[in-house]
This record gives structure tokens, C-alpha cells and sequence, in this order.
């Protein structure tokens, strides 16, 4: 519809004058905090949550969709005051301005939950929510301690679930408030008490659920700090499935509700009944394998067991047989002996030494070498004269006086051949009269 002028003025159409104070409205208001109490709540077959916000002067139309009602994590109760966080937008349609609620929470709780994830975030970093330092929860515990309030009907619940489920398990109570000024400190009793007498090997921590100021003395850092420490698990069942405290986070084991937590805590009596039948069963099967192992070993002993006059008599044998081959050995070695004397002497008697003989052969000897060692010693002198002459020709001094030079690489090794050199080696040269450093700049081949 487009607009027209009237004695000079700029006429608008109703959609154009919504849409241009929508505009203004959400340029103005992009988000904003407010507080007050539902009233007119419907949650919409579509997941959209319709409500009216109010306080003792003014009320707002407000929605929220259905992306951002999940995430609330509890649903808003008529009378209730909260505390959203919004932007302002006109519903053109009827000319009315309503709040786009983006989240909410209940009112009073904005310092609580900070608080809340402050020290989420400290344990977090201390390494207390690790699931390296939980424990493993006993499966068939002999007694489960119970860390909540006499009234509490999340105790009801945990015994019945217990006793329903194991009843031949023990339940040791210690009572303490869950909520209020000194629920904290006497919860914190409470588990250290569980936690000296040691006569339980499960701690149950539970409680049914409610608003986080209901719940606050089970985000206390002391508590959260004696359950991290303890030697015996411990299972946090704290409010509802959508509730989380940090007990849950520092706890061995969270359980969504108080019954989850002592279903968890323990089988149930017909699990454990199979189990020991199994082992009864297994072992009845080891038994019986050992009992013909056993067997099988006795019947080779037997079959191996011999008398002992038959013993006696084999032995005998043995003994007869040695004195026999001894006899024999003794006789053989003594003949041998004698053999090998007589021998040897008669070689002696053969080589005895002719001492007169032995004294000529010695004299002509010595007349031969004092004849002979003039000569040999001239010739010796005469071919070392020749090999002094051979060698100083073959000097390779001598070749180097005529202006050559010896060539060596950087490892001593002499260099024959060019074609085992590349640029940028390094040479050392040896002349007649000291030497010389160089680098190869281009090798060269004839």
C-alpha cells in the first residue's frame, strides 16, 4: 500500500507504521535483562513457550521458542518470578510489543550460579573432576553408607530400590540435613564419619530434587573436596536427571536420581546368584580336571614302581658287571704299560750319545765358520752397497730435485689420476724444498 500525502504531511499505512516502530523498537532495545512474574503460561504443541510477564504496575506479552525453552532446564510454574534476557520486537499484527525471550533463569539466582561456575571452574582446573582419580564403584558391595536427611523421601526411595534389588546388602545410614545454613558443614560430618569408621564400601550422597538454592549446600568446596579425597567411591545422586551440582562432578560416579544411584550401588541379588554359580560351576570343572590329572600322574607312578629285592638284584648285576670290566681294565692298562717301557728303553739304549764323536763333528764345525764368515760377511757388505745405490736412485727425492711433485689429498692418499679429483677438492703438494696447500678450481684430463 503506498503512502499518501495529505495537506503536506506523510501519510502511513498501519503495516508501514508497525514496521517502522518494530524497527525502532529493535535498534533500540537489541537486548535487555528483565524481571517479573509468569502469568498466562501455555507451552504450545510446537515446543514454544507463551507467557505473560508482570509486576505490581505493568505486564508484557513475551514468547520464547521452543530452541531456547530446552535449554531452560525447568519449566516456568505460574506466580513464578524470573529473570530473562530478551529483545524488544513488535508483533505487527496486532500492534503489540512483546519480548523475544533468549533465556531465563529463576529469579535471585544470577549470584548462585556465577558462584556455581566460579568454582566449577577452580575444581575443573584442579584436576578434581578427572576421570583418571575416580574410583571403580564395588559391584558386590557387603554394605552401602547413605549420606542424607531421616525426612528426605530420596530416602525411601534408595532403600526400597535396595531392597527390592539386593537385599542381602547392609545399609548404614548417616543422617544429615540437606538443606539450609548448616546443611553444608553437617554433610560434610556425615561423609567423614562414613568415611573414618570405614564400614561401608559405598557412599551414597543423595537427595530429590529442587530449585539451586535448594540444592546449594551440595555445591560447597569443602564438601566437594572431602568426596574427591575419599578412599571409599562415592555416588552422587542430587536432585533430578536435569539438576547437576558439584558433587556430581567430583563424585566417583553421578546418578541422575536418588533410585539411580542405589540401582547403581550394588547387582541385583539374581546377577550375584549367577555369578557364584558360574564360579561354582567353573570351579567344580577345575576340580574335576585336576582329579584326572592327578590320576593320569598316579597310574605313571604305578606303572614305573618296581620291587625292591628287584632293585636289589639289578643292582647286584650292575655292580658284578663294573668289577668284571674293572679287573679287565687293571690287566689291559698294566700289559700296556710294560709294552710301552720296554720300548722306550730299548730307543734309549739305541740313541745313548757319542760324546767323542760329538766333540770332533763340534771342532770341524767351528773351523768351517771361522773360514767361512770373512767371505760372507764381505758379500753381505757388497750387496748392501748395491741395494743403498739401487735405493737412492729410485728416491723419489732425487725426482723432485728435477722440478716434479708428490700430490696428496686431504687424507695423505697419493693422487695418480685427475679424474678422481672434482672441483673445490683440497690438495696438498710436496716439492724438493717444502710444500704447498691448493683447492682444485677445474680438473683436467690429457
Amino acid at each position: 500500500m503506498s503512502a499518501t500525502s495529505l495537506r503536506g504531511d506523510l501519510v502511513l499505512s498501519v503495516s508501514q507504521l508497525n514496521r517502522q516502530v518494530g524497527g525502532l523498537l529493535e535498534a533500540n532495545f537489541a537486548q535487555v535483562a528483565v524481571r517479573g512474574e509468569i502469568s498466562n503460561f501455555t507451552k504450545a504443541a510446537s515446543g514454544h513457550w507463551y507467557f505473560t510477564l508482570k509486576d505490581d504496575a505493568a505486564s508484557v506479552r513475551a514468547v520464547m521458542f521452543r530452541s531456547r525453552a530446552v535449554t531452560v532446564g525447568f519449566i516456568p510454574a505460574p506466580g513464578e518470578r524470573v529473570e530473562l534476557r530478551a529483545s524488544v520486537t513488535l508483533y505487527q499484527a496486532r500492534g503489540e510489543y512483546q519480548l523475544q525471550v533468549e533465556a531465563m533463569r529463576r529469579a535471585g539466582q544470577g549470584d548462585l550460579h556465577e558462584a556455581f561456575l566460579a568454582l566449577k571452574a577452580k575444581l575443573g582446573n584442579e584436576g578434581l573432576f578427572d576421570s583418571e582419580r575416580k574410583r571403580p564403584i564395588v559391584p558386590v558391595p557387603r554394605s552401602i553408607g547413605v549420606v542424607t536427611s531421616l525426612a528426605a523421601a530420596a530416602l525411601r526411595d534408595v532403600l526400597t530400590a535396595i531392597r527390592r534389588r539386593a537385599p542381602h546388602v547392609r545399609v548404614i545410614i548417616y543422617p544429615a540435613p540437606v538443606q539450609g545454613a548448616e546443611a553444608a558443614a553437617r554433610l560434610c560430618q556425615a561423609v567423614g564419619a562414613a568415611i573414618a569408621r570405614n564400614e561401608v564400601d559405598t557412599i551414597l550422597l543423595v537427595r530429590g530434587g529442587g530449585s539451586l538454592e535448594d540444592l546449594w549446600s551440595f555445591n560447597d568446596e569443602t564438601l566437594a573436596r572431602l568426596i574427591a579425597s575419599s578412599p571409599i567411591p562415592v555416588i552422587s545422586g542430587v536432585g533430578h536427571e536435569t539438576d547437576f551440582t558439584i558433587t556430581d562432578f567430583v563424585a566417583d560416579l553421578r546418578a541422575p536420581t536418588p533410585t539411580a544411584a542405589a540401582e547403581l550401588a550394588c547387582l541385583p541379588r539374581q546377577a550375584c546368584l549367577e555369578r557364584v554359580n558360574m564360579a561354582l560351576q567353573a570351579m567344580a570343572v577345575q576340580q574335576r580336571r585336576w582329579f584326572e590329572r592327578a590320576s593320569l600322574r598316579l597310574d605313571r607312578a604305578v606303572g614305573m614302581l618296581v620291587s625292591p629285592q628287584q632293585r636289589l638284584d639289578r643292582q647286584r648285576e650292575r655292580l658284578q658287571s663294573l668289577r668284571i670290566r674293572l679287573v679287565r681294565a687293571a690287566d689291559g692298562h698294566h700289559h700296556k704299560q710294560a709294552g710301552r717301557l720296554a720300548m722306550a728303553t730299548a730307543r734309549l739304549r739305541h740313541r745313548s750319545p757319542d760324546l767323542d764323536a760329538a766333540r770332533r763333528e763340534l771342532r770341524g764345525a767351528i773351523g768351517r765358520l771361522t773360514l767361512c764368515a770373512p767371505q760372507l760377511l764381505t758379500l753381505r757388505r757388497s750387496r748392501l752397497a748395491s741395494l743403498q745405490q739401487t735405493l737412492q736412485a729410485l728416491s723419489p727425492r732425487n725426482i723432485l730435485d728435477r722440478g716434479y711433485a708428490i700430490v696428496r689429498d686431504e687424507q695423505g692418499g697419493l693422487v695418480k689420476n685427475a679424474l678422481d679429483l672434482n672441483r673445490g677438492d683440497r690438495l696438498v703438494l710436496e716439492f724438493a724444498k717444502g710444500g704447498a696447500d691448493v683447492e682444485v678450481i677445474q680438473p683436467r684430463q690429457k
